[in-house]
C-alpha cells in the first residue's frame, strides 16, 4: 500500500516542524504554508515548497480554508496534516479537504462534529459505556440553571458546549452565583466560539486531569498507548505533563484502557485521539475528546517508542496499525515542560527577537522547537516556543533530568517560563507527585 506523494502542513511553529521531519523520514515531500509574519520560520525554510497564504492575522491566514485548499491544489499536495489548534478540529475544513479529493490526516468530519460539541460528546460516551461527570442532559439557560444546579449539587461548573482552553467556564457555589455564571459563560462562549450554548456539571474539588492516548485505523483496530497526567495547569492551560501518571495504580490504568478501546471500536474511530478525564477518589469522569494530535504527545512517544505523527500518516493512507495492544509496553517515565514566551511572574506575552538560543541535550532529552538564534517571535499567535521532553528509567530520574536541562537551557532576548519550571521541579509536592488541577494556581497566589 502506497503512502502520500506530498503533504501540505496546515500549521506553524514547532508542530509544523515536527510533521515536516516525520514526512521527510518517510520519503514524503512537504509543503509549508505561512503568513507574512512566519516567512523566516524554520519549517518554511526546510520544506520542499512553501506558500504564503496571507497577512499575520490568523483569521486571514491559518484559519482561511479557501487559501489553504488553493495552496494544496497549486502545489499538487495529495494530503493535508492540520497539526493542533487552528483548523485541526474543524469538521467543515475536514469535509472541504475531502471534497477536493485531498486526504485529511485526521478523523472523519462526522467524528470531529460529534466530539466537538461537548453535550453530544457526553451523550455519545454514556451510550458507549464511558463514565461521565454528573451534569445536565443538554444546554442550560438562566431560566433552568437553579433547578439543574440543585439537582446536580453545588459546587457546579458551567461550560461552553463548543468550548476549550478554559474559555466560557464559570464555577458557582450558590443559586445566586449560578444564574450569573450561566449568563457570563454564555457571553464569553459567544465571543470566543460564536455559540452561546452552555451546559453544567458537578465541580470536583481536587481532581487530577488524566488523559488517555488512542490510535485507531480503518480496519477495526483500536489501541491505547497509556495515560498522561496533565494536572499542572494555569487558567485551564496545561503547563507540565507526564507519563505515566504518578497517581494511578496498574489496575486503574488497565480498566480505563479497556473501556476506551471498546468505545473507540464501537465508534469506528479513525486516526489518533485523546480522551480526557477527571480523576478523583478512584473514579474517572469523561470530560472531552480531542480529535487531533495533542501538544503533549511526545511524552507518550518517549515511554512507548511509537511515533504518533508517522502513525497518523500511515492510518490516513489506509494502512492498518503497526502494533497491537499486547505490543504496547510503557517503559520508564517522561515529563514535558511547555516553554512559553511569557513573563514567568505576570504571564504577559513576551514576543521579540531571540538573541541567543541554546537547547539542552544528553541521553533521553528531546526539545521540540522552531526557535533559533535571531528568530523573531511574532506577537500574533500562541506564545509556546518550545517543549522540553525528558525520559528517565523512573520518575525520580526524569525529575533530576528536567532540573539539569532547565539549568542548561538558554533563551536570551525574550522572557520565558523556564523559571516557572525551575520552581516546579524543586517543589516538594511536585517531587512527590502530590498535586491536582488547582495546585499551580493556588501555589502562584500564595507566592504573589
Amino acid at each position: 500500500m502506497k503512502l502520500f506523494e506530498k503533504v501540505l502542513i496546515a500549521n506553524r511553529g514547532e508542530i509544523a516542524l515536527r510533521i515536516l521531519r516525520a514526512c521527510k523520514e518517510m520519503g514524503i515531500k512537504t509543503v509549508a504554508i505561512h503568513s507574512t509574519a512566519d516567512e523566516t520560520s524554520k519549517h518554511v525554510r526546510l520544506a520542499d515548497e512553501s506558500v504564503c497564504i496571507g497577512p499575520p492575522s490568523a483569521k486571514d491566514s491559518y484559519l482561511k480554508m479557501s487559501a489553504i485548499i488553493s495552496a494544496a491544489e497549486v502545489t499538487g499536495a495529495d494530503a493535508i496534516h492540520p497539526g493542533f489548534g487552528f483548523l485541526s478540529e474543524n469538521a467543515a475544513f475536514a469535509q472541504m479537504v475531502e471534497e477536493h479529493g485531498i486526504t485529511f490526516i485526521g478523523p472523519t468530519p462526522q467524528h470531529i462534529t460529534m466530539m466537538g460539541d461537548k453535550i453530544t460528546a457526553k451523550k455519545t460516551m454514556i451510550d458507549l459505556g464511558v463514565p461521565v461527570v454528573p451534569g445536565t442532559e443538554g444546554a442550560v439557560n438562566v431560566d433552568n440553571a437553579i433547578e439543574w444546579a440543585n439537582k446536580i449539587g453545588y459546587p457546579v461548573i458551567v461550560k461552553a458546549t463548543s468550548g476549550g482552553g478554559g474559555k466560557g467556564m464559570k464555577v458557582a457555589t450558590s443559586d445566586e452565583e449560578v444564574v450569573n455564571a450561566v449568563r457570563l459563560a454564555g457571553v464569553e462562549a459567544k465571543a470566543n466560539f460564536g455559540n452561546d450554548e452552555v451546559y453544567m456539571e458537578r465541580y470536583l474539588r481536587r481532581p487530577r486531569h488524566i488523559e488517555i492516548q488512542v490510535v485507531a485505523d480503518t480496519h477495526g483496530n483500536a489501541v491505547n498507548l497509556g495515560e498522561r497526567d496533565c494536572s499542572i495547569q494555569r487558567r485551564h492551560q496545561k503547563v507540565w505533563e507526564e507519563a505515566p501518571s504518578p497517581a494511578l495504580a496498574q489496575d486503574q490504568r488497565r480498566t480505563l484502557g479497556d473501556i476506551v478501546n471498546k468505545a473507540m471500536k464501537k465508534m469506528g474511530y479513525r486516526g489518533v485521539g485523546t480522551l480526557e478525564f477527571l480523576f478523583e477518589d478512584g473514579q474517572f469522569f469523561f470530560m472531552e475528546m480531542n480529535t487531533r494530535i495533542q501538544v503533549e504527545h511526545p511524552v507518550t512517544e518517549m515511554v512507548t517508542g511509537i511515533d504518533l505523527i508517522k502513525e497518523q500518516i500511515m492510518i490516513a493512507a489506509g494502512h492498518p496499525l503497526s502494533f497491537k495492544q499486547e505490543d504496547i509496553k510503557i517503559t520508564g517515565h517522561a515529563i514535558e515542560c511547555r516553554i512559553n514566551a511569557e513573563d514567568p511572574e505576570t504571564f504577559a506575552p513576551s514576543p521579540g527577537k531571540v538573541i541567543a538560543y541554546h537547547t539542552p541535550g544528553g541521553f533521553g532529552v528531546r526539545v521540540d522547537s522552531h526557535v533559533y538564534g535571531g528568530y523573531v517571535v511574532p506577537p500574533h499567535y500562541d506564545s509556546m516556543v518550545a517543549k522540553l521532553i525528558v525520559h528517565g528509567k523512573n520518575r525520580e530520574e526524569a525529575m533530576q533530568k528536567v532540573k539539569r536541562c532547565l539549568d542548561e537551557y538558554i533563551v536570551d532576548g525574550i522572557k520565558t517560563t523556564i523559571p516557572l519550571h525551575r520552581m516546579l521541579v524543586d517543589n516538594p509536592d511536585m517531587r512527590k507527585g502530590d498535586y491536582d488541577i488547582h495546585w499551580l494556581e493556588k501555589h502562584l497566589k500564595k507566592d504573589a
